[in-house]
């Protein structure tokens, strides 16, 4: 089987053998409903716990504070329209380059009468601090700014926005940030952020798991009435065989983490360097960026058409965000950076693994440098509407 150079680690990760092998055995002959009451039930219940306990180590929080859900994009509009749920119409404050599961419920929160008011960024991707200020001064009902953003990787500053928020509810999605950089929701928490959205699937665990971290003083309607599971939070039957491989996979990550980020951030050096060899721009090279991702343009060259070439000599790379990848056009979250549309259109992103290596960094660049020759030769410029 042909099996490309994988480098779209933000999109997903490779399942991890450890947390395969923990898994196994919840799809096979340990099948039990964690809310049953007898032993198949009360196995299920004590993997539940073990899990939970884990993916709170993880993080810094505690295990009555993680609601496991199914994915970043429920933990997100959990909160969301959660903490809607409880209160009128009012003002909601989002930063601009957010993640479609943030921006688009919160759209349809603005349908519903609640004013929306996006939070500006800088060149670099960093929320503009006048701008936040001015956000912080009107007093909205909630606020919500991701700790690492997929596209560009560029990391907030999460405490002291909290910290400037002075109380109003605050929100973080964590999800690219987890096992990347490092992530204490206690000490975010007496900041000011009261819950903090993490996905299983980004660090080496399954897809279909994931949790928002919540202050327990957080008052939020559920999203799934019914049976009552995670706390009320969130009701339906727990995929224990993905949730045991979710807690694996964070205690993994936890205890990896620092090694990790070292290979990741050389890697990722030793790319750039590279491809300012080759006249690429490096979007938000100025900001603290995530240790694995590289967001770049060749000017001249579209970046669906880099994609495609690349996948075809063996190289599995992304244009954008995996979520929003059926839409056309330049890259929102480059748009609200201030980035030309033309050279947006060109944007590619390569999301470093563990696992990737020096020799794979040197042989993508040369498959690149070769491509533009050709491209640039044939004429295949970038959108310039």
């Amino acid at each position: 089987m042909f099996a490309p150079v994988y480098f779209d680690h933000n999109a997903t990760t490779p399942l991890d053998p450890a947390v395969r092998a923990a898994m196994l055995p919840w799809l096979g002959e340990r099948f039990g409903n964690a809310s049953a009451r007898h032993e198949y039930g009360r196995d299920a219940k004590r993997a539940l716990d073990v899990a939970r306990a884990q993916v709170a180590a993880a993080v810094g929080a505690e295990a009555d504070e993680v609601v496991f859900v199914s994915g970043g994009s429920e933990a997100n509009n959990l909160f969301i329209k959660g903490l809607a749920g409880r209160m009128p119409p009012a003002l909601l404050a989002v930063g601009a380059t957010e993640h479609p599961s943030i921006l688009r419920p919160a759209a349809q929160l603005a349908r519903q009468g609640w004013q929306l008011r996006r939070i500006t960024v800088d060149g670099d991707g960093r929320i503009d601090r006048e701008d936040w200020r001015d956000v912080v001064s009107r007093r909205p009902a909630l606020v919500l700014v991701m700790s690492a953003n997929n596209e560009t990787g560029v990391v907030q500053d999460i405490a002291a926005l909290a910290a400037a928020a002075a109380g109003i509810p605050f929100h973080t999605d964590a999800v690219q940030a987890l096992g990347r950089i490092a992530l204490d929701f206690r000490s975010l928490n007496v900041a000011g952020v009261r819950a903090m959205t993490i996905s299983a699937h980004k660090i080496g665990g399954p897809q279909g798991a994931a949790a928002l971290i919540r202050d327990r003083r957080l008052d939020l309607e559920p999203l799934i009435a019914g049976g009552g599971q995670e706390g009320g939070l969130r009701s339906g039957t727990e995929n224990i065989a993905a949730i045991v491989g979710f807690g694996v996979a964070c205690e993994l990550a936890a205890a990896r983490r620092v090694e990790t980020a070292a290979h990741l951030q050389a890697l990722r050096l030793r790319l750039e360097a590279a491809l300012g060899g080759l006249g690429a721009t490096i979007f938000a090279a100025g900001a603290e960026r995530l240790p694995n991702t590289c967001y770049f343009a060749l000017p001249g060259i579209d970046g669906e058409t880099l994609v495609a070439r690349l996948d075809r000599a063996g190289f599995a790379v992304a244009s954008g965000s995996a979520c929003s990848s059926t839409e056309i056009g330049p890259s929102p979250t480059l748009l609200a950076m201030g980035i030309e549309p033309s050279l947006a259109q060109g944007a590619l992103r390569v999301s470093l693994g563990g696992t990737n290596s020096a020799r794979q960094i040197d042989d993508f660049v040369f498959a690149l440098k070769t491509m533009a020759l050709n491209l640039r030769r044939l004429g295949a410029v970038a959108y310039s509407g």
